[in-house]
């Protein structure tokens, strides 16, 4: 009989033990409800880099409750550092930062940038105001404990541990040094993420960026107590992991956790970067599901860089060709979408951008998207409308010109990297007869991300030993792939730094960069040293960089301002069909076995393509 209720009582407890691993497991799935189409917001990064405050954010969410709102965009985002009182913008005052952080080793609001968050409020108020707008309130952390927690050896709220029981030095974050890693599986561990989010949660969080999370190493042990501290506060909070580009070899892993993640670095008004984005959602695709999104990262659209990371105050260098590309492309790839400009700001172009119902649509309710054809010019991706039966088709030319052929060049160096050894080399080659000179930088077929680069000392010099240094000269014209060339200063405004070594004399730039010179007469050497400046070099990723000299045209043809992109109906399972362009709302009519808008370079068009029969054409 005991044996007997002993079995039982062990079946029982299998059906039980069973039964709560079910249940663990479904809530750990139900997360990916919580985003049910790809999230829609706000991000103060690309205005307000660390120095956003209370006063710009409320502004930008009264904007997106007037304006925004109906189209479906909802999350307000406060970006990085939001802790610290003496931030700076163009970079981080790493120097002297003052933070602000609880008896538990948890940052909070700086409150003279957050008034609302004093008498340990913390971003409640904030949160209550956004809220009361109808939105979602959202803020951006760093993975990690924070160092000066560590160094007071705070407690560690709901465990016996400190924080110098958990943390590491190793892996710590290269460009930003304000947290040290939590080893996954010491005591304490989990319960100071756990503590993190339930004092996030008690603020009403609906989205947090977790930072310094998926690239260039993905610390999936964190990613999993992140994940296990968010479900168990019982409140419905996003997970968006940065930056990226996350590994693809972890696509499933972090699909299983988090509700969005990065698939590019930080991404800015760049065509190139823009272009990049075709090659990386092509491979990112099949790893997309309902409440899970590879993110091609904010929109640098409208007004930037108030006080932002990158660049001066400006509206964004996209052309209107390449602002329909960037939506059009996010939309049939069904990226989230935050807006990174200064939403009050808005033109009415960018405001017509954001509320077009028929691209959100594709964005939100279209099924099987996948690109159809990827040539050098040309680009087509094709989707599903599930309620029709109709085909949406985003088409995009994406033609080049080839800005410097490398079999034109006199000098080029080898490719340039931050394994480089002193991160740079020396030029000196005879210029001898040359009426030009053109100084060009190349992404090494690697990609433009953080290809800060610099050429230091450049100097023109006679048969006599006489000597003229370049940057006295006023260029033809210049161009750089992000930002502006700059005589004496790096391309983001900081000193010319090349292995640790500062400079006074030289010109800053950005791959892909071509700067054009007249040169006087008589000058027959050209001597620099050409390396990766301290901005690119300190980072994870990118800056991988080749320098060219020419002496003629480096340029290859142009190619025309317009071409047909051609799609056969058949490809879209289609004899004949009826077109409308969800950009304008125009339909252009009836096709029968080919469809081939005319495309303005760098642009795109999005269509909605149903099937008709034979008989009505």
């Amino acid at each position: 009989m005991k044996i007997a209720t002993l079995a039982l009582s062990l079946s029982l407890f299998g059906l039980a033990t069973g039964a709560s691993l079910a249940q663990k497991v479904t809530k750990q799935k139900d997360f990916h409800q919580w985003a049910a189409t790809p999230p829609m917001g706000w991000n103060s990064w690309d205005s307000y880099g660390p120095t956003v405050t209370e006063a710009e954010v409320k502004a930008n969410a009264d904007y997106m409750a007037k304006n925004l709102k109906s189209s479906g965009w909802e999350y307000v985002v406060v970006d990085i550092r939001w802790y610290v009182s003496n931030d700076k913008a163009h970079g981080y005052n790493q120097t002297n930062p003052e933070y602000n952080i609880d008896e538990y080793g948890r940052f909070i609001p700086a409150i003279n940038r957050f008034p609302s968050a004093a008498n340990g409020k913390g971003f409640k108020p904030l949160a209550d105001y956004v809220h009361s707008k109808g939105l979602k309130f959202g803020i951006h952390i760093m993975r990690g404990i924070p160092v000066v927690a560590v160094k007071q050896n705070l407690p560690i709220k709901g465990s016996t541990a400190t924080a110098q029981d958990i943390y590491s030095e190793e892996d710590q974050c290269r460009w930003l040094r304000d947290m040290y890693t939590i080893v996954p599986g010491k005591p304490g561990s989990q319960e100071y993420y756990n503590s993190l989010f339930d004092l996030y949660a008690s603020w009403g969080l609906d989205f947090v960026k977790i930072d310094d999370l998926s690239s260039p190493i993905y610390f999936a042990g964190e990613v999993e107590m992140i994940r296990k501290a968010i479900d168990r506060t019982g409140r419905k909070i996003v997970l968006s992991t940065s930056p990226g580009e996350t590994p693809v070899d972890k696509a499933h892993h972090v699909q299983q956790h988090a509700n969005m993640w990065r698939t590019v670095g930080d991404f800015w008004d760049s065509w190139l970067q823009l272009k990049e984005h075709f090659d990386v959602f092509a491979r990112w695709n099949q790893y997309r599901k309902p409440g899970a999104y590879p993110d091609g990262d904010m929109l640098p659209l409208g007004r930037l860089s108030i006080r932002g990371e990158r660049g001066d105050d400006r509206m964004t260098a996209f052309t209107k060709d390449e602002q329909y590309t960037l939506m059009t492309l996010w939309s049939i790839f069904k990226s989230p979408l935050m807006f990174g400009g200064d939403l009050p700001s808005n033109d009415d172009f960018t405001l017509s951008l954001l509320t077009n119902k028929d691209v959100l649509n594709v964005l939100n309710n279209s099924t099987n998207n996948k690109e159809l054809f990827h040539t050098e010019h040309q680009v087509g991706w094709v989707a599903d409308d599930p309620e029709t039966g109709d085909k949406y088709l985003a088409l995009f030319n994406i033609a080049d010109q080839v800005e410097a052929v490398e079999s034109k060049a006199i000098w080029t160096s080898e490719v340039i990297n931050r394994q480089t050894k002193e991160a740079g080399q020396l030029l000196d080659i005879d210029i001898s007869g040359a009426t030009k000179l053109y100084l060009a930088v190349t992404d090494a077929e690697d990609g433009i991300e953080w290809d800060h680069a610099n050429w230091i000392a450049p100097t023109l010099y006679n048969e006599k030993g006489d000597s003229l240094q370049l940057t006295s000269l006023k260029w033809d014209k210049a161009k750089s792939g992000w930002g502006k060339a700059t005589v004496n200063a790096g391309v983001a405004g900081s000193p010319l730094i090349v292995n640790d070594n500062q400079y006074a004399n030289g010109i800053g730039t950005h791959s892909n960069s071509v700067i054009e010179y007249t040169l006087p007469k008589g000058y027959t050497r050209f001597r620099a040293l050409v390396g990766l400046d301290k901005a690119g070099a300190d980072q994870n990723v990118g800056a991988t960089v080749k320098f060219l000299v020419f002496t003629e045209e480096p340029a290859g043809p142009m190619p025309p301002n317009s071409a047909k992109v051609a799609v056969q109906l058949k490809q879209l399972g289609f004899e004949a069909a009826k077109v409308k362009d969800l950009w304008s709302g125009k339909d252009m009519g009836m096709f029968k076995g080919e469809f081939a808008p005319a495309l303005n370079r760098h642009g795109a068009g999005l269509y909605r393509i149903s099937p008709v029969k034979k008989k009505k054409i």
